[in-house]
């Protein structure tokens, strides 16, 4: 038999999503980038097939509600730039808003897959994912001194993906979806002594409020006794990460001791905290100058590089605020700003619909998903990024579409020649 027809009947979409559902959750820690090159490239393959009529669009209400507020943002990041008349200058910086657009195209085609396969793939993957960030966390931190980054090159990011797949491990292991719970936790311990060795202080704060929802989302598991020593144990496993990880958080701390009395005593913003001040400060006053549609996308560096060397004598520039929100104020205003929330809180209410309403544990585990990567956003781009980065990006559409899907969505087959010969879930089986 020729090989090539032997690959086609082997690869049919159902067992393609498999693979594909398997990158999207294990390379943003381990491998960085892939995760935007492989999400942006399933979407526009998705795009041609369905444009070839051999997929559908699945549209539900709750998919359609997070589409609307996703579209919005980025209709308020062009209109800035037609008010500013930058539209031809800002062309560029609008590449990025693809991967926001493909929602509806790559939900379509996801949601071929059958819920459970697709959840214990986001489990299993995750649960990868945690071990090797960790060992990559190790080797930056004490063979090389750095900050631990993983495969995303940036901190930041490395924590916040690491977050998430530490989040979905602990979601995976009290849903009952996987049964070897005792590796999801050891795996979520490794996640989080990464977390621990990235130095991301915000994904500190992150982790223990995930942590917390995901356990009041799962609370009926518990007896009250149960409970009592499952929050026991926590406590300990808390002790034992921040023990293993006690130089690197006392080196932060320290940072952020000396950051505070440099600024307040010296008013000294060249510090990693100064900085961040010093760009909030410009930042707002640059929301109050265009505080409805904002200067546009490209003028957030101009602004910064301005301030910098006009109000703090500083050559120094950022592409961003070191704050989501603020930077959306900026380059879009408040029509970008509220955009921008209205993802999250669409995202969450569906997610807080389904967990009302839902007995379903397969149900319940993408709405879990879906707030932890709700909350892990939100706290992290407070003082960071928030969207804008192709890995950050591509990590959030990958939960928010496979977490909608699994909380409300309806599974969709594929039309025509593609139609699956195999259950989607077949090679899952354990």
């Amino acid at each position: 038999m020729n090989p090539f027809t032997t690959l086609r009947r082997h690869l049919t979409p159902a067992q393609i999503n498999i693979y594909f559902s398997i990158v999207c959750f294990f390379s943003p820690p381990v491998l960085g980038s892939l995760v935007s090159i492989a999400f942006n490239a399933g979407g526009v393959w998705s795009a041609m097939l369905l444009a070839a009529k051999r997929r559908r669009f699945n549209i539900d209400r709750p998919m359609l509600a997070v589409t609307v507020a996703i579209y919005a943002y980025c209709a308020a990041m062009v209109l800035a730039s037609i008010v500013n008349g930058t539209l031809a200058a800002d062309l560029r910086f609008f590449l990025p808003l693809i991967t926001f657009l493909l929602f509806p195209i790559s939900y379509s085609t996801w949601s071929i897959t059958e819920k459970s396969a697709l959840a214990r793939i986001a489990i299993l993957a995750s649960t990868a994912a945690c071990f090797g960030a960790l060992a990559m966390a190790v080797f930056q931190y004490h063979r090389l001194g750095v900050r631990a980054e993983g495969g995303a090159g940036n901190p930041i990011v490395f924590a916040t993906v690491t977050c998430l797949a530490v989040m979905t491990c602990l979601a995976g292991a009290l849903s009952g979806i996987e049964k070897r719970w005792k590796l999801l936790v050891l795996a979520a311990i490794a996640g989080a002594i990464a977390i621990v060795y990235s130095g991301s202080r915000m994904i500190w704060v992150a982790v223990p409020i995930a942590s917390i929802v995901v356990l009041l989302i799962n609370r009926r598991r518990f007896t009250g006794a149960s409970l009592a020593r499952f929050v026991a144990i926590g406590v300990v496993v808390a002790l034992v990460i921040a023990a293993i990880g006690s130089r690197a958080v006392l080196d932060r701390t320290d940072f952020l001791v000396s950051d505070w009395d440099a600024l307040n005593a010296n008013g000294d913003h060249s510090t990693a905290l100064g900085l961040r001040v010093a760009m909030w400060e410009i930042g707002f006053a640059a929301f109050r100058d265009m505080p409805i549609f904002g200067h546009g996308i490209s003028a957030s560096r101009a602004l910064m590089k301005q301030g910098f060397h006009e109000q703090f004598g500083l050559s120094a520039g950022f592409s961003h605020f070191h704050n989501g929100f603020l930077t959306a104020l900026v380059e879009a205003g408040l029509l970008g700003a509220l955009a921008l929330a209205s993802i999250f809180v669409v995202a969450a209410w569906n997610a807080a619909r389904t967990l009302r309403l839902s007995v379903d544990p397969v149900e319940r585990f993408g709405a879990t998903i879906v707030l932890v990567a709700v909350i892990t956003y939100l706290t992290g781009g407070m003082a960071g990024i928030l969207v804008g980065h192709d890995i950050l990006d591509a990590t959030l559409m990958v939960f928010l579409i496979s977490g909608t899907y699994l909380a409300s969505g309806r599974t969709a087959a594929p039309t025509g020649r593609s139609a699956p010969a195999a259950a989607p879930d077949a090679s899952l089986q354990p």
